[in-house]
């Protein structure tokens, strides 16, 4: 492991994010998830699928 990925968890560890930003990265995990399950079993509306551009 990188000793600068150390240093950053360290930090992380004494300075924790606030419980705000924690909800939020978590809400917006949480739509992302909910977003590819829905592509995955082909409930996502073909009006909201981007078109894919020949070369």
């Amino acid at each position: 492991m990188n000793p600068l990925w150390l240093f950053r968890m360290s930090q992380w560890a004494r300075n924790p994010p606030s419980a705000k930003r924690v909800r939020l990265v978590a809400i917006v995990i949480g739509t992302v998830l909910i977003i590819a399950g829905l592509e995955y079993f082909g409930l996502w509306p073909e009006a909201l699928t981007a078109d894919r551009l020949r070369p």
